[in-house]
Formats: C-alpha cells, structure tokens, sequence
C-alpha cells in the first residue's frame, strides 16, 4: 500500500513512467547463468551460441571489420587450443623435472649442483654400464653423514633418510591441499566425467586448483606412494583449458562452448602423461566426454601434439626417444602365446574388479568412521607404512615408472639387471645384442620372488592410497601390478620352453638354443590388462600402449589381453573405478552404458507422484511481483512451469529460478515504477494499462516457449536415453496438453538406483 502511495504521488507530481522497458533490451549481468552444482541446459547454450553465430554471419556481409570479425572467431578456437597445448605442455614439463628430482632426492644429493636429479648428476660418467649408478658425483646421504656407504649403519641411515623425506613431501602435500584447495585431491577424472556431462562445480578447475595440484601432484609422486602423475594430469589440462576460455567471449559466456574444450583438454592431459596423442584423443572420447563433435576431435588431436612436443622441449632428457617405455623385443611372438596373453587378460579383469570393490569399500569406511576426519593423519601413516615396506625391495623402492620400464625391458648381454640374471657362459650363444634361449640363473630367482613381494604389496597399498586427500592417478600403480604379474609368468613361459622344447606346446615353432619367448611382453600385456581391468577402456588403451612402448606389432596380444579383461570384470561388475567413485560421491551423472530393464513410466517418476500436493508454477497473467518473490523464497527449486492458468494448467513455457531473480533485482533497480505490487506478465501482449496499478514487469524473454516434454505414458527407458542424448536437465511431463509434473536428471538418476536396489538418497553432490 505504501508502494501504490509513492506511485500515485508520482503520477501527481508528473514523473510516472511513461515507457515499460524490458529488462532484456540490454544485457543483464548474470541472466542466462547457473548457480553451483547446478546441471547447465545443452539445448539453450546450443540455441544460444547458433544465433550468436548467426548474428555474426549477417553483420559480416556489411563491412570489412565485421568480416575480420568472423574470421577471429572462427580461428579463435584453434588458437585456444594453442594456448591449451603449450600451457598444459610447459606445466607437464615441469611436473616431470621437479618429481623425478625430489624422487631421487629421498637417496642422495649431487656434489655439482643438488638441482641434478640422479640420471642428469651421472650423466658425463664414462664408467661401465654396471658402475653408471655409482658415479662420484652422486653421494647418498649415509655417504655425507657417515663418510661411507657399506655396512649397516649406513643402510640404516639410508633407510631413515628415505622415510623422513617420503613422510615430508607427504605431509607437505595433504596440508596444502586441505588448507588452500579440497578440490586438488584425488585423480579428478570422475569429476572432469560429471562436469563435461554438464554439471557446474565452481572453483573445481580454478587457478587455486590449479596451482595447489601442479604443486602437490610433484610431492605426492615423490612421496613414493601408491599413486601416478597421468590421471591427475586430465584435472591439471582441464583447469588450464578453463582458465584460457575466460580469454575468449565465445567460450567464457557459453557452457555447452566451454565443455568443448574441456574434452580436447582431458585428450591433452593424457598426452602429456603418455606421450600418446591418439590414444588421448580416444581416451577424451571414449571414457570423459559427454558431446565431442568432429571439429573438436581435429582440435584435440592437434592440441595434444602441440602438448607432447612442448614437453619434450621442456625435459628432453626425460626420455632419450619420443615414447615413455621403449620396447625393441627380438622374437616375435607366436600364437600359442595367445593362450597366457588371455591368462593375463583374466587376471587383469579379476584385479579390476576386486580392486574397485575394495577400494570403494574403504573409500565408504573413511566416509562413515571418524577416519574421515583425520586426512592428514592418514596420509601420514599410509607414507609412513609405504616408505617401510619399500625401501628393503629394490622393486618397490623405485618409483612406478621406473619399474614399469625395468619390467618391460628385453635382456641383452650389457644388462645388469636382477631380471637378466641368466648364468655367464650361457651369453656366449647369444647373436648380436641379445641373449639366446636360456636358463634361469640364482639372481633372476632372487628377482622373482623380490617380484612376487612387490606383487602383493602393490595390490593392497594401492586399494588404500587411493582416494586419499592427496593427489593421486591409478594408470601407472595399475599398470605396475599387470606389468609384475606378466614378467613373472612370462619368465615361467621362457623356463617352459627351455626344458619342453620337444613337447606338443612348443615343438615346430620353439627349436632348441632359440630366443621363443619375450618376458618383457608379458609385462607389457599384464599391464594393459590390469589398467583395463580397473578403467574398462578398450580400444583407447591398446592405443595408448603401443604408443607409448612403439610396439606396434604387438596390437593383437594387447586386444587380447585387453578385451578379456573387461569381459571378465564386467561379469563381476558393471562399473569402472571412475564412475563407481562418481556413484560414491553422489554426483549427478548419467552413464551410458548403464541399462534399464524396466517396465515403469513417466508418470511414476515425474514430480509430484501420485497424491502429492500439486506442482508448484506460475501463471501467464495475474500473479504479482511481490508474490513471484514468496513463491521463490518459499522453495528451493531451480526453475518453474509457466501455465496459463490455475485452472486450466496448459502449459506455456518454463522460466529458471537464477533468471528470475537476476531479472525481477535488475527491474527494481533500473525501472522506475516496479514494486512489489507491479503484475508479472509472460504472455505476447501486455495487459491494458490501469491508471490505479503499477506498471507490470514484462518476463517473457527469459522465458523458455519449446521446453522438452514427454507424455505421462512414456516409458522410462525412452526418457532416460532422452537425458541422456539432449543432455535435459528437465523435462516437463503432460497428459493431453496439461502440465501434470516435472522429471529432474536428478529423479531419473533415484530412479534408476532404487531399480538397482540402492538408496534412491545418495543422488546428492556430497
């Protein structure tokens, strides 16, 4: 009342408003935009960037600067992917350098200059092969302390030193974490997965995220924990892809934009941690990315490749060749060798299985105890119990690309490896480079069973590391498992051949004083099963691998191994590590290879069910400012049905609860006349004007006239894959014209859990 009061007097004293501005005439800071952990609407930012695109298209046929104009946008996409390869690049560069020197820090120093990691310290040592590690330039700490390396003192202070420093960098990289970015921790690709599907967690790949994980990523890997730097590396590339879209408008005001370029980043992150740019882009486009049209795919490609060789410009040392595991084996292999290839790929999809079982089983135990509530000292203890099973095994001491690499490794006649431990005189058979068929020597058992500790170790610190408040990947602690389990069995084969060269297996193909079997492609095969096992990648990973070993030859024992395993872990579970950690956390995510086999319909999902108060909406006409307002502030939805009545409910279009209040702030403050008593209008035509009533506040521009509907005798199934393949965030449910509720992603996915026996309630972001 004392609003219509102020108008009148207005109106009297000649200043009433004579013009309705829209709100929308100009731009509204905020309209258009989603709140937190919110899920973004695909179909208005594709509508949204087509008649942007349009606009520009028009504008570019009246002058020569809106031409140039155009030009820029269309290149703009390719020059971010630049700027994405070259930064993801230079930061993965750097990663590397400072792991592998704090790495080696925990054992000794170099007298030249303590920035030298242990290979760079040796480098210009021209001693023999088997002296190269012990160059006088590199002094391990009990040398400093104790001016000697040999005897047990020094082991012991070695061993000290060793957990002191793992303990440090440790503690250093929770503490960061928990103070300056929660975000930083764990692998990320779960959360890259659910936001590149459309979900908004703001801040997830923030500057502060990003600096926090470039630097605890580099502790948590020297550490020495059960962890790798390539699943983290996706989380790192998506943080700078996001940060570079805000350079850009098109990307910076456009989600559906944004997440283009997050998919091409994720393909970058695996390129730099692999070197394997075709294996990135498939891993983007099989395993994270929700929408990834053909130009993105060109993009990704061509950004992975600027990342890969940014890299190898930053730590040409890393690796003396352009793939992280170099293999040149010297037999090929046969096809009764198909049969262990196989062996390995079970062995793989059965550690993948009861890997994810047991983690997320832990994973839920420090969620529901009061371990959850001591992260650091947890990280504390699991570096203190790694760093003191480790040290003993020389297998478990190095780090896991290191092992990775030992294990891949074909002998020849300079290795001094515990692996190459074949007795001396049989090398004298040997041709060329390497050795010919032979026995198992005293060192090569005393490797094998060091192997089989480290086996064991490594399949249960990694169910516990992982998931810790540090950051932490599974590619390489995966791989390292397949990759022991292989060298062992391919030993086996190798020590089978050698004493049955005349039984049925092997006669005909394997004659004796013949090199038949190559452990080392055991190792290569296991480790692809077991990271298949755990991820459910097929195609991407055998990619990936013969991209980063140069075995192309070997395609088909990857395949193999690769497609066994799944077979075999689907059979025990549906779900990879990644989206069983997406289910553990709540996050709202739709997977496609989940299936529904059941007979409900819409009706039985929608909002409200059966009985239910009614829908909560607004009306075209007749409602007030003030009432928008109470109705808003009385519920936590995010958006709401228009209808053009409350009695008939035939539905107009549907409005967002963010655009609504964004748009009713900017009409008070910009519009003279708008008060609480103003009408709200949604229809074509304004109302006829009324010298007693305030101006109405015209709504219809931030309004939605073609939201999706299904009728309330839709199967479910069809209504999820329209989820899935619109990427909805709603959908409006109808009988005949009349609005009769409302399906959230959100309903569709406590749906689905209730169907599959779950708590419907865990569908929350937690």
């Amino acid at each position: 009342a004392a609003e219509m009061r102020q108008i009148r007097r207005a109106s009297t004293n000649g200043i009433c408003p004579t013009h309705i501005v829209d709100p929308l005439e100009e731009p509204v800071p905020g309209l258009g935009t989603y709140e937190d952990f919110n899920t973004i609407d695909w179909v208005r930012e594709k509508s949204k960037d087509r008649d942007r695109h349009r606009e520009i298209t028009n504008k570019s046929r009246e002058s020569t600067v809106a031409l140039l104009h155009r030009i820029s946008d269309a290149f703009s996409g390719w020059l971010l992917m630049l700027l994405v390869g070259l930064m993801a690049g230079a930061l993965a560069g750097g990663i590397d350098i400072a792991a592998h020197w704090m790495t080696d820090l925990k054992g000794g120093v170099c007298l030249v200059g303590f920035w030298f990691n242990h290979e760079h310290c040796c480098w210009t040592y021209n001693e023999t092969f088997q002296e190269r590690d012990r160059c006088p330039q590199w002094k391990s700490w009990a040398e400093l302390i104790t001016g000697t390396s040999e005897g047990a003192f020094p082991y012991i202070m070695d061993y000290l030193m060793y957990i002191f420093w793992a303990l440090l960098f440790s503690f250093l990289a929770v503490t960061l974490v928990r103070a300056f970015a929660p975000y930083a921790c764990g692998s990320g690709i779960p959360e890259i997965k659910t936001i590149l599907s459309g979900f908004i967690i703001r801040g997830y790949l923030g500057k502060w995220t990003l600096i926090i994980k470039t630097i605890t990523l580099v502790l948590a890997v020297s550490s020495g924990l059960s962890l790798g730097k390539e699943g983290p590396l996706v989380h790192v590339a998506c943080c700078c892809a996001n940060i570079l879209c805000h350079l850009f408008t098109k990307y910076r005001k456009n989600e559906a934009k944004r997440r283009e370029v997050l998919s091409a980043a994720a393909a970058v992150g695996v390129s730099v941690a692999f070197g394997a740019p075709i294996g990135g882009v498939l891993f983007s486009l099989e395993e994270v990315s929700y929408y990834f049209p053909l130009k993105t795919l060109w993009r990704s490609f061509f950004a992975a490749l600027v990342a890969a060789f940014t890299l190898r410009s930053i730590n040409p040392f890393g690796n003396s060749r352009l793939v992280l595991f170099y293999v040149e084996f010297h037999a090929p292999w046969h096809l009764v060798e198909l049969a262990p290839f196989i062996l390995l790929g079970i062995f793989g999809g059965l550690w993948g299985a009861l890997f994810i079982k047991a983690n997320i089983a832990w994973c839920r135990i420090r969620k529901t105890t009061r371990l959850g509530h001591y992260p650091i000292t947890e990280v504390l203890v699991v570096a203190a119990l790694t760093a003191l099973v480790s040290y003993p095994n020389s297998y478990t001491r190095m780090s896991g690309s290191e092992l990775i690499s030992e294990l891949f490794n074909d002998c020849s006649l300079l290795d001094s490896s515990q692996l190459c431990g074949y007795p001396a005189n049989m090398s004298e058979t040997g041709a060329g480079n390497s050795l010919a068929d032979r026995p198992a020597g005293p060192e090569l058992y005393t490797a094998l069973w060091q192997l089989a500790l480290a086996l064991i170790f490594k399949m249960t610190i990694t169910v516990i590391t992982f998931g810790m408040k540090v950051p932490s990947g599974l590619f390489i602690p995966s791989m390292a498992v397949g990759a022991i389990a292989g060298r062992l069995l391919g030993v086996g084969m190798e020590q089978l051949a050698y004493y049955n060269h005349d039984s049925i297996l092997f006669k005909g193909w394997c004659s004796a004083g013949a090199d038949c079997i190559t452990p080392g492609l055991y190792a290569m095969v296991g480790a692809a099963a077991c990271l298949g096992g755990v991820t459910r990648m097929t195609v991407s990973l055998v990619v990936i691998m013969f991209e980063l070993t140069g075995g192309l030859e070997y395609i088909v024992p990857l395949m193999a191994a690769t497609m066994t395993s799944k077979w075999v872990a689907d059979a025990l579970g549906r779900e990879g590590i990644y989206e069983a950690h997406i289910r553990l956390n709540g996050y709202p995510f739709l997977e496609a290879k989940e299936e529904i086999e059941h007979n409900s319909l819409a009706v039985d999902v929608m909002t409200p069910r059966r009985g239910d108060p009614a829908l909560t909406v607004l009306t075209q006409e007749g409602m007030t400012v003030g009432e928008v307002e109470s109705l808003i502030e009385s519920t936590r939805f995010s958006g709401f049905p228009v209808v053009v009545s409350q009695e008939s409910q035939r539905l107009v279009g549907f409005v967002l609860r963010r655009d609504l209040l964004i748009s009713i702030d900017n009409a008070r403050k910009r519009q003279d006349g708008i008060v609480s008593a103003s009408q709200v209008v949604f229809s074509e035509h304004l109302p006829p004007p009324s010298p007693e009533a305030p101006p109405p506040l015209p709504l219809r521009g931030i309004m939605d006239l073609s939201p999706f509907t299904v009728t309330d005798h839709t199967p479910i199934d069809i209504t999820v894959d329209i989820f899935r393949k619109l990427g909805l965030r709603q959908c409006l449910v109808t009988h005949n014209g009349k609005l009769l509720g409302i399906i959230t992603k959100k309903d569709v996915l406590k749906h689905m859990a209730q169907i599959a026996n779950r708590d419907p309630d865990s569908i929350l972001f937690n």
